[in-house]
């Protein structure tokens, strides 16, 4: 099995930092977790692009859709486009985003503008799936979108603990009609359960908590990501 994915939420450059001497392959660069985290500034982007070296994915998500459940007004839609239009001009290449309907259905209007801004660049569809009414279809509605490449998804909206039997039970299918996107799993994610993780062919991981052993006020621990590192 090749060597897994080890993705590390960062707020900055020093998080960023920390995370690259840990050993992490990849970032997702948002701002502001209390919101559960939203678009960064493209000063934000540029500074982070500077300091470091490693893949980059930048989030797509306004406070009022984070608050709504995911739902974006057309308003807050066209502002978003223009921000994914700003950072692909600072030099952004990857990148984060999701959108529900009010019934839980992803908003392929809100998800097709946006790829139609950022395409050709990879993107990961973020814990909305873990929102939706029906992971399956949103999967297959979703199949062939220009650039998707990556589910971030604990397989439950409670975290990995319950949606372990998810998770699995899509690893299982990669390769269908809809699943050919990675599984990177994130949210509640433990240590303890990447053996069955692993073991069920799952190789991409996303840690935010995990890397900030004193708390999301501090900045991220390289030693702490060393240890998911060397785990993996």
């Amino acid at each position: 099995m090749s060597r897994p994915i080890l993705e590390v939420i960062a707020l900055g450059v020093d998080d960023a930092v920390a995370a690259e001497a840990g050993g992490a392959d990849r970032l997702e660069l948002v701002t502001d977790m209390a919101a559960d985290g939203l678009t960064p500034s493209r000063e934000t982007f540029a500074a982070v692009r500077a300091a470091v070296d490693i893949p980059l994915r930048v989030m797509l998500r306004s406070a009022a859709t984070a608050r709504s459940g995911e739902r974006c007004t057309a308003a807050e839609l066209h502002a978003l486009c223009a921000e994914a239009e700003a950072l692909r001009a600072e030099g952004a290449d990857e990148f984060v985003l999701g959108f529900l309907d009010h019934e839980g259905h992803p908003d392929l209007v809100a998800v097709e503008m946006i790829v139609a801004v950022i395409e050709p660049c990879p993107w990961t569809f973020h814990r909305a799936i873990d929102r939706a009414a029906h992971r399956d279809e949103l999967r297959k509605q979703l199949a062939g979108l220009p650039g998707l490449d990556a589910y971030l998804t604990a397989g439950s909206q409670t975290g990995v603990d319950d949606g372990m039997p998810v998770l699995l039970a899509e690893a299982a299918r990669a390769g269908e009609p809809g699943y050919e996107a990675r599984i990177l799993v994130g949210g509640g994610l433990r240590l303890d359960h990447l053996p069955r993780l692993r073991a069920g062919g799952i190789d991409a991981f996303h840690i935010g908590g995990a890397a900030r052993p004193a708390g999301w006020a501090s900045t991220v621990s390289a030693a702490a990501v060393e240890h998911w590192r060397e785990a993996l």
